[in-house]
């Protein structure tokens, strides 16, 4: 019982830390934010910190595989449950690409971060940030390569480059979204993205 109250004041002490870094790294940077201002900002004592991690890096490198974690599961679990509906590989498709708007919107300073992090190549956690990236891309590729065998979806898709394009769509749309127009809905956003994936973006001379 002790062990297990332990267990789970920790975690909501690394949880607390993990938004304090958040939100601080996304104001000002990660070479500007410094441990005694994410200790504060999470209102705990600076030794907290490094009692849950070595370093401020690996507090990044953890904060990394913490929320790309939590999006992958959200991804899975869409999927599985249209799969539970009876739904098509389509419909998967659609119900992931919900998913990830709705944890974008829910956890925007952290998406932001990891954007801007897939494109830097000096970063200790580079190697790690690739492999989170590969597990969220790997469960759109699964429902891909399921509705290619079950004959849904064309044999000459690109299945590695085709998942990547539609994790890439819905995070760069929903940043655009968030960014230059606040004023649209998740369902507004959803019901763009859903009609590019179904491909009913052509007019009636095409």
């Amino acid at each position: 019982m002790d062990s297990s109250a332990g267990s789970t004041r920790r975690e909501a002490t690394r949880q607390k830390l993990y938004e304090a870094a958040v939100t601080l790294i996304a104001e000002q940077g990660f070479s500007a934010t410094t441990v005694d201002e994410i200790a504060e900002r999470a209102g705990v004592a600076k030794g907290t910190v490094y009692y849950n991690f070595a370093s401020k890096s690996v507090l990044f490198e953890e904060l990394l595989r913490h929320g790309v974690g939590l999006l992958t599961a959200s991804l899975k679990e869409a999927a599985d449950e249209a799969g539970r509906n009876d739904g098509t590989k389509v419909d998967a498709l659609d119900a992931m690409i919900r998913a990830g708007l709705v944890f974008i919107n829910r956890y925007p300073a952290f998406t932001q971060l990891y954007v801007a992090e897939l494109w830097r190549t000096n970063r200790a956690w580079q190697s790690t940030l690739l492999v989170v990236r590969q597990q969220a891309v790997a469960v759109v590729e699964d429902v891909l390569r399921a509705g290619v065998e079950n004959g849904e979806l064309s044999e000459e898709i690109d299945i590695p480059l085709t998942a990547a394009a539609l994790v890439g769509m819905v995070l760069v749309a929903a940043l655009d979204w968030q960014a230059f127009q606040p004023e649209r809905s998740l369902d507004d956003v959803h019901a763009a993205l859903s009609r590019l994936l179904q491909g009913r973006v052509s007019g009636t001379r095409a």
